[in-house]
């Protein structure tokens, strides 16, 4: 592996940076540590919705961050369009909590499980990336992760939720970032720099 790193180095510039340094692993730490204190109901829509607001303003977190210090105008567009489509989907999920009183079910810690290894997994998939500390590589690395274990969540709040309110906005995001998820791929082809 060195030996890739060295040959990116004297290629293209490479300048691997220390994770604990890179601005956005340091939101997604910050997340994480918030939702370790999240207490489990057991009943998978109420733990989904609380869940998921940590998990956006993550999300929202991070694109604030890319607008901030982003030079790609696509990049940017994508942080905005984050911001704007999670930012509403956190109220809808704060009105649906205000409004629901947990009910635990048997398949209940089984869900909070499925989770936490989604969460789990992001950590693992963004501890093994190489960083660079380019504002708009590492947004769009970190976020693929980041909507990959948001996808995972919804796909548990199918399976074991049964609000038709909170099940719908499960496919929605699903289906928005599955999108996003291949236009990030596609932009980081075209521009990584290693």
């Amino acid at each position: 592996m060195a030996v890739v790193i060295a040959a990116c180095n004297n290629d293209k510039g490479l300048q691997p940076q220390a994770h604990d340094a890179n601005v956005y692993q340091q939101i997604n730490h910050r997340m994480m540590a918030e939702m370790d204190k999240m207490t489990d109901t057991n009943d998978p829509d109420h733990d989904f919705s609380m869940m998921m607001r940590m998990h956006h303003q993550g999300a929202i977190d991070m694109s604030n961050e890319e607008l901030k210090s982003g030079d790609n105008q696509a990049m940017k567009a994508m942080a905005q369009q984050v911001i704007n489509a999670q930012t509403a989907e956190i109220a809808q999920f704060a009105q649906f909590l205000q409004s629901h009183k947990a009910v635990p079910i048997p398949a209940g810690p089984t869900y909070n499980a499925e989770e936490m290894e989604s969460m789990m997994k992001m950590m693992r998939a963004q501890d093994v990336r190489i960083l660079t500390g380019n504002s708009d590589v590492d947004y769009a690395q970190l976020l693929i992760d980041h909507h990959q274990s948001a996808l995972e969540m919804a796909m548990s709040e199918l399976k074991y939720g049964d609000d038709a309110q909170i099940r719908q906005m499960a496919t929605k995001i699903i289906e928005d970032q599955k999108k996003e998820i291949g236009m990030l791929q596609d932009w980081l082809k075209a521009n990584k720099n290693y």
